[in-house]
């Protein structure tokens, strides 16, 4: 069993940026990605990052928004720069059994986090 827990949400202007993290614990040889849901809306695919390496991002974020997994492999990073109003979100991070994934679709996630709010005012 995997848990995990995000943190670096807030408040920030548009075209700041800010760094989310998620910290995994008990099982880590997997795949982790970040979703969003602004409010109103569905639940949208943001960035994944697998046990090896391998990686996608969100074609509307790509160029602001940076995944990467820290070196013991048990962290998720989302790097976002040049936010913007819309990215306003509770972000979620998720964890799949799968090593070599990159799927963007929420059902194949089988842990999710609390979610951490994400402001960017205009």
């Amino acid at each position: 069993q995997v848990q995990l827990v995000e943190s670096g949400g807030g408040l920030v202007q548009a075209g700041g940026s800010l760094r989310l993290s998620c910290t995994a614990s008990g099982r880590t040889k997997n795949t982790m990605a970040w979703f969003r849901q602004p409010p109103g809306k569905e639940r949208e695919f943001v960035a994944v990052m697998n046990y090896v390496g391998g990686s996608n991002v969100a074609d509307s974020m790509k160029g602001r928004f940076t995944v990467s997994r820290g070196n013991a492999k048990n962290t998720l990073n989302l790097q976002m720069n040049s936010l913007k109003p819309e990215d306003t979100a509770v972000y979620y991070c998720a964890a799949s059994r799968a090593y070599y994934s990159t799927t963007s679709v929420p059902g194949s996630y089988d842990t999710w986090g609390q979610g951490t709010q994400v402001t960017v005012s205009s």
